[in-house]
């Protein structure tokens, strides 16, 4: 269908001529109203002949005056508050010079003072309630989107802030979206009964479930992206027990950036309900370490690298160069942030870390500052039934990495590690340990170089191989959601969160150390379990069975959070711990990953794993059922599994 483009949206010529009717005839009507307001409604003959004297270099003033002030370029129905407040800069400045021109001429050539004064209001008023009746008019009955719905959905909104208030607005406004809001819902009691937008804050989320029927609610929004996890929860549940459809707007940090709309809703997600408080980053420092500079960043494709990325990319590095394996992957980043305004500065590179001489050669050619290593193999079974790709990739890769980077002089090298390299019962684990040991001997042996850094975090929600994605697909199946235990618990954080600590560590690590997220209270997989299916409008045990299948190779009960030894040292930060222990001997380390790299592909996994347990000892393999008992160990002794995390009683004072 074509659209109708109206001849004045093509030439701005005829936009400029209509403002310029429209704005005198305005104006000359606020002057005279002002007069008559003067007199009374009851002018004499002298003071008509002294309006028409001064109704045109008056008129003629504002004109130029609303033309310097841009009044003449946007279009008639886009009115906002920059456009009020220039409204009221161009008519406030007319007032003044009219008035000097009374003061100077004794009012020999001005109007009296009161109509002076009349005039600017009337005009102000008048200018700023036409222009706003303009914009209503195109939104509310001319905008495509606008048109009424006879269809709308009865809505709540819970939230009756900023946001709420915005969302209101725009379901308003676009009432093609089929959304209409009759009543708002808040926690705060000083505004109940209050109207917004003449929508009525009804109460609490609470009472939904006493008035419904009342109000005849379709569906509820839930506009609060700072509230607690803990309460979007609560009215979650209260939401479900009345059997209203509901859904979320996005997240505080996709809003206050523009990213998205406060109506662009989307369905309440498991990270809504997790009960985390947000981390604040010190952005101050991050931008210093990053801005002006040339960063690397490694697996750049995966979950941690592209959002590693796209946060980097926000504080203005000089070239932010993006190293993946994976073509489809690094594609994939590229197109995303080109499209997201940093073509100029970013440098895809298909490179494996394992390719000496390729990293040699990025490394020489960009001399990077800043490199965050963000490559690895990190899926536990996986790795548990080969070992030595674990070994070649995540120990040995950054080992060789991190001696290139000490090479060529990089600053920084942060290494995004795993809560699974605490005290490690699985493969992918231990050659996480295997990693940070080696970075702190090289570190220690290399003081005044490059800093080593490594970054330990839980598991991540949405991240390849998180057990989220894993349960979303079994409930879109019909089940089961198969969970290994019922008391397995887990900390859990977004990616963002994550990333942004992998950040501000890099800001604040002098080298040696490894820093930890305080990830608030660990959360039981089972519940996790039933409440996606919750939020999939299914029951746990009827609709959906959750079924338990046992602990896998490798696997802990509970995460810890410290290694045996690890001293914990606050930092600037009170949601980020640091821990530092004596390193180990460079050349000890140096020479256990060479004879694992010379075992690789002559030994079977269970004797890598014993390979590794010799050279950490804090590692407990699983060699299975048939495997030989590890190395050091009699023939009795069994794997262990951690029942109870080990926590840092003290660490946060």
């Amino acid at each position: 269908m074509t659209r109708i483009v109206p001849v004045w949206s093509r030439h701005p010529w005829i936009r400029k001529a209509l403002l310029l009717v429209l704005y005198s005839g305005g104006l000359a009507f606020s002057f005279l109203l002002a007069y008559e307001l003067r007199f009374d409604f009851a002018m004499e003959g002298a003071y008509r002949e002294q309006l028409l004297r001064y109704l045109p270099w008056i008129v003629a003033l504002k004109l130029v005056l609303l033309y310097l002030f841009g009044q003449f370029e946007g279009l008639l129905s886009y009115f906002s508050l920059p456009d009020l407040n220039r409204l009221f800069q161009a008519t406030a400045l007319a007032f003044a010079i009219a008035l000097g021109v009374w003061l100077v001429s004794g009012g020999a050539y001005a109007p009296p003072r009161g109509v002076l004064l009349s005039d600017f209001f009337i005009s102000f008023l008048g200018l700023a309630v036409t222009r706003l009746g303009f914009r209503l008019l195109r939104e509310r009955y001319l905008a495509p989107h606008s048109r009424h719905n006879p269809l709308a959905r009865r809505v709540g909104i819970v939230g009756a802030g900023d946001v709420g208030a915005s969302l209101a607005n725009d379901l308003f406004t676009k009432r093609g979206l089929g959304l209409l809001p009759v009543a708002f819902f808040d926690d705060d009691p000083k505004k109940w009964g209050s109207r917004i937008h003449g929508v009525t804050v009804v109460g609490a989320p609470e009472v939904i479930l006493k008035q419904n029927e009342a109000l005849q609610l379709e569906q509820v929004i839930i506009a609060m992206p700072s509230a607690p996890a803990k309460r979007i929860g609560e009215i979650v549940k209260l939401l479900q027990q009345s059997r209203l459809k509901f859904a979320t707007v996005p997240a505080m940090d996709q809003l206050a950036t523009g990213q998205v709309k406060v109506s662009q809703l989307r369905a309440v997600e498991i990270q809504d309900l997790l009960g985390r408080t947000p981390v604040n980053l010190e952005t101050g420092n991050i931008r210093a370490t990053l801005a002006g500079r040339t960063v690397l960043v490694t697996g750049a494709g995966g979950s941690i690298g592209s959002e590693l990325c796209r946060q980097i990319a926000a504080f203005g590095p000089e070239r932010l160069l993006l190293v993946e394996q994976s073509e489809v992957q690094l594609y994939a980043i590229e197109q995303e942030l080109i499209g997201l305004g940093y073509g100029g500065f970013i440098v895809p590179l298909i490179a494996d870390i394992l390719d000496a001489p390729r990293m040699r050669a990025i490394l020489l050619e960009h001399r990077p500052a800043v490199l965050f290593h963000a490559a690895a193999h990190k899926h536990v079974p996986m790795m548990e039934r080969q070992p030595g790709e674990a070994i070649k990739n995540n120990s040995i890769g950054t080992a060789r990495l991190a001696d290139l980077a000490l090479e060529y002089g990089v600053g920084r090298f942060v290494m995004v590690s795993t809560d699974k390299a605490v005290n490690p019962t699985s493969a992918m684990g231990a050659t996480k340990r295997l990693a940070e040991v080696y970075l702190q001997a090289l570190f220690a042996r290399n003081p005044a170089k490059t800093k080593f850094i490594a970054v330990r975090f839980g598991n991540v929600l949405g991240s390849s191989g998180s057990v989220v994605p894993l349960f979303t697909r079994q409930i879109a199946a019909g089940g089961p959601v198969t969970v290994t235990h019922p008391d397995m618990v887990r900390y859990f954080m977004t990616i963002p969160e994550a990333v942004g600590l992998v950040l501000q560590s890099c800001a604040q690590g002098q080298g040696g150390e490894t820093f930890v997220l305080d990830m608030g209270q660990p959360v039981k997989i089972a519940d996790l379990a039933r409440q996606m299916i919750e939020l999939s409008g299914l029951k746990p045990g009827e609709d959906i069975e959750i079924e338990f299948v046992g602990l896998r190779p490798g696997e802990k009960l509970f995460e810890e959070i410290n290694c045996r030894g690890e001293a914990y040292r606050p930092t600037q930060h009170p949601r980020i711990m640091r821990f530092v222990t004596a390193p180990e001997d460079w050349s000890k380390i140096s020479a256990a990953l060479e004879q694992l790299g010379d075992e690789l592909h002559r030994a079977d996994s269970c004797r890598l794993k014993q390979l590794i347990q010799q050279h950490l000892p804090e590692y407990t393999p699983d060699l299975g059922s048939s495997a030989t008992p590890a190395l050091g160990t009699s023939p009795e002794a069994k794997p262990r599994r951690s029942t109870q995390p080990d926590l840092v009683a003290s660490r946060m004072g």
